[in-house]
């Protein structure tokens, strides 16, 4: 499966099949637009889950609408959703608003709501996953639409759960202030991967700040960042659990 940065069209996901014994299948609920692969077809218990995490979201920014648009952490209100919760503390780690967390929170709650059901999971939203497997698996990373997925990122069985969540300033419809056509952070908590890969993508704008947003990812470690995955044109910049590896993807 495929940690990468948006794409309206979803192109990365043409050549994606599941093993034998998995179904793959897709739930599309308002804006949300998830790959799942499982042991059975569970479409109808994911759409339920995505649309409750959404509908959350959704009443909690109509009485605090500052969630939606801030560019800072936000603490938040008491009795608020466990998912905007999670977001929250996942931007506050990182010093970036609340919705840098919300892809990766849907995909990671909606797996944890098929857990029961399931022993392979991984749901992509986006180019945000969140993976639980008792199989090695190998996650593509695409900075390049048009070039198709040519690297890899190898995990091995007892290694899950794990998150890969990516952020582009180059192509796609999420806000980056950075330049850089690729950031993937890998972490055990996906709301904290893709606030990171957020915060992570603004500070590169050039080829010289590549070791900059290794030397960041490092110094989260602490808070729970595994690896990180940076591209910007011909360069690349690696740290931490990302064993890289010719694509051949899962």
């Amino acid at each position: 499966m495929p940690a990468e940065h948006r794409d309206a069209a979803r192109r990365y996901r043409a050549g994606l099949a599941a093993r034998k014994g998995e179904a793959t299948f897709q739930v599309v609920v308002g804006e949300s637009d998830l790959l799942i692969t499982a042991t059975s077809d569970l479409s109808s218990v994911a759409g339920g889950a995505v649309r409750a995490l959404r509908g959350q979201i959704t009443s909690y920014a109509a009485l605090h609408p500052d969630f939606l648009d801030s560019l800072s952490p936000l603490p938040p209100a008491p009795g608020a959703p466990e998912i905007v919760r999670r977001m929250c503390a996942a931007a506050a780690a990182v010093d970036v608003g609340p919705m840098a967390a919300v892809a990766g929170a849907v995909a990671m709650m909606t797996a944890e709501a098929l857990s029961s059901l399931s022993t392979e999971l991984l749901v992509e939203n986006g180019g945000d996953l969140y993976c639980i497997s008792t199989k090695e698996r190998t996650i593509g990373l695409l900075a390049d639409p048009a070039q198709g997925i040519a690297l890899g990122v190898r995990v091995a069985a007892d290694e899950f759960p794990v998150s890969f969540c990516s952020s582009s300033g180059r192509i796609g419809h999420s806000l980056s202030f950075g330049r850089g056509d690729l950031v993937a952070v890998r972490a055990g908590d996906a709301c904290l991967a893709d606030a990171a890969a957020t915060a992570l993508a603004n500070r590169l704008g050039t080829s010289r700040d590549l070791t900059r947003v290794t030397d960041q990812a490092m110094a989260w470690e602490g808070i729970g960042i595994e690896g990180v995955f940076a591209q910007l044109g011909e360069k690349m910049a690696v740290w931490g659990r990302m064993e890289l590896t010719a694509a051949a993807l899962d």
